[in-house]
């Protein structure tokens, strides 16, 4: 069979699995990606996340992670949640730790594709990862013509918007390979208006040590004064840049069952919030991405959040 008919089987697979999109690109160094990852580093804007410095020969050549690597399979996954909290004045959790952690959800899916590939098309040797490893997600889906990297630095997709998961096979196939899709920002620049503590310092450049989903998950200890009354009352994560992007307008809930939030998530109201203890928060968050930032973690974002840094 030709490269193009094993390209479609891949993509049909993927389909059947839950992704709601998949494309497929050459597996080689990402030349043009690695001068901008290098000027982000310089700038610090990684701010705390010091493990970016490390291998980034990997992070732009798929062939450091995977020998003889030909091919880089991209998938994404809407994430879009069908119902959102109900009380107004309640911390706000972003919509993507709102079912069960993603990570778990699509390793899996990723981990089916790679053994249809191996078992229906050809004997493979590769890796699949969800935020796992250091590989570039956005660039490579970007590559396989799932979208564009937008001027909030997501993955916009013209099917989905940008509420989408990604993983990534490498593989040691060739396929046929698809096209980038071109920029569908234009003039607009709505997501860097709307941020509250101007993390996106320009088109594509996010400057992290400002961002409230990096100062409310990854970052550890205190959170400077600087930004109080400046989070729009988010606890875990942020997604306005996402929320007025006009390729959203038109977004669907998902469906994907684990990523079904529990009603009692969503009814918790402000109070529920700041009088929530160690027991509960490990109950309601043991499958969630919301696990992750820990319940000192969490506690530290809702005293934030009350005026008590």
């Amino acid at each position: 069979m030709e490269r193009a008919d094993f390209s479609l089987q891949i993509k049909e697979e993927a389909r059947k699995l839950g992704f709601d999109g998949c494309g497929i690109s050459k597996a080689q160094w990402l030349e043009k990606d690695a001068v901008y990852l290098e000027h982000w580093l310089k700038q610090h804007y990684h701010a705390g996340m010091v493990y970016m410095e490390n291998h980034v020969e990997k992070r732009t050549d798929p062939t450091k992670l995977v020998r003889d690597a030909q091919s880089v399979i991209s998938v994404l996954m809407n994430y879009f949640p069908v119902a959102t909290q109900t009380d107004p004045e309640a911390p706000v959790v972003s919509k993507y730790a709102y079912g069960r952690d993603y990570h778990d959800v699509l390793r899996k899916k990723l981990r089916l594709l790679m053994q249809f590939i191996d078992t229906r098309i050809a004997p493979v040797n590769g890796r699949a990862f969800v935020d796992s490893a250091p590989i570039l997600e956005k660039a490579w889906a970007a590559r396989a013509g799932l979208g564009w990297i937008g001027k909030n630095s997501c993955l916009i997709s013209p099917k989905i918007g940008s509420f989408c998961f990604l993983g990534q096979i490498i593989i040691d196939l060739p396929f046929q390979t698809d096209s980038p899709l071109p920029d569908g920002c234009g003039s607009c620049t709505r997501c860097l208006d709307a941020c509250p503590t101007r993390a996106i310092v320009a088109p594509r450049i996010l400057d992290a040590g400002r961002c409230i989903s990096y100062l409310t998950i990854e970052h550890k200890g205190p959170i400077s004064e600087k930004f109080q009354g400046r989070f729009a009352n988010r606890v875990f994560g942020c997604d306005i840049c996402q929320d007025v992007c006009p390729w959203n307008r038109k977004t669907v809930g998902n469906q994907e069952m684990d990523f079904t939030p529990t009603t009692e998530m969503l009814s918790m109201t402000r109070k529920d919030w700041h009088s929530l203890n160690s027991g509960q928060f490990n109950r309601l968050f043991r499958y969630s991405a919301l696990k992750r930032t820990s319940f000192d973690g969490l506690k530290r974002n809702l005293e934030f959040l009350s005026g008590n840094p």
